[in-house]
């Protein structure tokens, strides 16, 4: 008989401590890894019931992503795509302030308008996939509880929701909370994180907005609500502070935050990425945060692996023309049909001279149908715009920008826009790094990676469906900064420690992110060599025929949870041994 339920032959061991990997086996049984091989080449006694052949592999431990929106679709879909076909083991979701419970009848639009609005996901799959079966987020826990997933997930307390069940419109008016509402909030809070909340999370960014153009409730929260719910957390003894915040007064936002932590004694994570027009703030605050943890606050930095950036293109939410009237006259049609409109030369003559006139400020349409709108100037800054490509390139130089290759061939950035976005039957995109490439590189994002305070996040898996795809961070980490990187390339093993060590200790999943006896098995097995990170594509896989971006990866062998495989080249098995973590757990050592 087997002695072992997996047992992974001869694979280059990286362990998660940040230590050098190593030739070993691997075991698991029981969903616990149960021997890791040491320096004398670890060979593993006894024969599993599956074998793999790990030579030429890297066997790791799987990626905890702490920061998704994955609150919807785990409540429809067992598989938590796409991240797990990136590695990702465990998320946590319900960041920002925005979820779905706790809800009053009456209140599940404006939750809906705010997830819609804040995070891109369409209202009309959220309206049809949400069940609603949950009024308190203890219930809510219960839904997901009840429901198989493919990977592990914890999810946070959104602060939204709250102020919203305990205020009503004065909340949603973001007026000021009363003593009786931060008790109030309060006592949800405990209740939550009692009932296996990874903790509790806020906004106070004004790109945070309903469908409507409503800011977040959350946005001008006092320091007596935050710092009287953040209280909540630290009476239970439990549970993370989550934040995101646009720093414009950046002493008296730090300050907030630092007093949520100091006040109740539990750990502040928030959201940093760096922003053009103040290019260095990511490093005071990285450095502020460093030295409240050696103060005794701990505090730590969502940071990304890549620029953020948006996705414009025929499917996308967003295109360059989508305020020329002619554009809008082809929305509507199934794709392929507006694309054969489009390479017309008379439709496109006409939306290249509509589109000049709405650059020059002309908003006239001369006898046709529909308007000339108003266009955000974020749509046509074509210096900061670049064809994405498969595979595609996250660090584009200066040079490939449509507006530097206009220039060179003679022609308006506009012309070749239209053109780019035709290609590959009108599913190719373009991307525009908006933040994280305020110096049209990605060294600063390697600094912040490698900074002490600072913890791999901000995919957002789940969310900006339409907009953004940085759900595969994870991958960009092994492929780009372990092996492709010209330039400053990271060590594989720090990459691993981070991505999934250090994030497991930051939501206190202490049983998780190593390989090694006792710890959770949680596995990756990856072809270094063959990793290849695709370009996004959109598909029409939400409820109500809604779309989304994905993005497929090849080289990710297999990927185990509690020692079941879940993904196989990164292709879904079927298999849902993912569970709901309610809280935090205890490293299986000190146990």
């Amino acid at each position: 008989m087997a002695e072992h339920d997996l047992v992974i032959r001869n694979g280059t061991v990286i362990d998660g401590t940040g230590g050098p990997r190593r030739q070993a086996d691997v075991a698991i049984t029981d969903g616990i890894v149960t021997h890791v091989g040491g320096s004398d080449g670890g060979r593993v006694d006894g024969r599993g019931e599956r074998e793999i052949e790990g030579e030429g592999r890297l066997v790791q431990p799987g990626f905890v992503d702490i920061h998704t929106h994955y609150d919807g679709q785990a409540t429809w879909d067992a598989h938590l795509t796409p991240s797990s076909w990136h590695g990702v083991t465990t998320v946590v979701m319900g960041n920002c302030g925005v979820g779905f419970a706790p809800v009053d009848p009456g209140d599940e639009e404006r939750l809906v308008q705010l997830m819609e609005g804040v995070e891109d996901i369409p209202g009309t799959a959220l309206h049809e996939g949400l069940p609603w079966t949950w009024r308190s987020f203890e219930d809510y826990l219960d839904h997901l509880d009840a429901t198989p997933h493919d990977i592990d997930l914890g999810a946070y307390l959104p602060h939204a929701a709250v102020r919203l069940n305990v205020m009503g419109e004065r909340g949603v008016a973001r007026e000021p909370a009363t003593p009786d509402d931060i008790a109030a909030m309060a006592t949800i809070a405990h209740r939550a994180v009692e009932a296996g909340a990874m903790g509790f999370s806020s906004s106070r960014t004004l790109n945070h907005k309903t469908s409507l153009g409503e800011p977040t409730p959350t946005l001008e929260a006092e320091l007596d609500e935050l710092v009287g719910i953040a209280k909540a957390l630290g009476a239970a003894g439990k549970g993370i502070i989550q934040l995101v915040s646009d720093f414009i007064d950046l002493d008296e936002e730090f300050q907030l935050a630092r007093a949520m932590g100091a006040e109740s004694g539990r750990p502040v994570s928030i959201s940093i990425a760096q922003a053009r027009r103040r290019p260095d703030q990511w490093r005071v605050l990285l450095d502020r945060m460093a030295e409240a943890t050696a103060e005794g606050v701990t505090m730590t930095g969502q940071v990304c692996a890549r620029p953020i950036g948006v996705l414009m293109g025929h499917e996308a939410t967003l295109s360059p023309f989508m305020y020329c009237a002619t554009y809008q006259q082809l929305a509507s049609r199934p794709l392929a049909d507006r694309v054969a409109a489009m390479r017309e030369p008379a439709v496109r003559a006409a939306i290249l001279d509509e589109q000049a006139r709405i650059e020059r400020g002309d908003h006239s349409v001369d006898g046709q149908d529909g308007v000339l709108g108003s266009q955000p100037r974020h749509l046509t800054r074509w210096h900061t715009m670049f064809p994405l490509g498969d595979p595609p390139n996250y660090e584009p130089a200066e040079a490939d920008s449509l507006a530097a290759r206009a220039e060179r061939h003679g022609v308006r950035a506009a012309e070749l826009a239209y053109d780019l976005l035709l290609e590959r039957d009108g599913t190719a995109l373009i991307y525009v790094p908006s933040l994280n490439y305020a110096r049209g590189n990605l060294d600063d994002v390697r600094e912040m990676l490698l900074h002490v305070a600072s913890v791999p996040g901000l995919s957002d898996g789940g969310a900006h469906v339409g907009t953004i795809c940085d759900v595969s961070f994870p991958t960009t980490l092994m492929q780009w900064w372990g092996r492709d990187r010209p330039s400053g390339r990271i060590p594989l093993e720090t990459l691993v420690h981070k991505q999934a060590r250090v994030t497991a200790e930051t939501v206190g999943l202490l049983d998780r992110g190593l390989l090694a006896p006792g710890f959770k098995g949680d596995l990756n097995v990856i072809d270094h060599e063959a990793l290849t990170l695709h370009g996004p594509e959109i598909v029409h896989d939400l409820p109500a025929g809604g779309r989304r971006l994905i993005q497929k990866v090849t080289g990710i062998e297999h990927t185990f949870v509690s020692g079941i495989e879940v993904t196989s080249e990164s292709t879904s098995t079927g298999a849902t041994p993912g569970r709901l973590v309610r809280g935090a757990r205890p490293d299986p050592r000190m146990v």
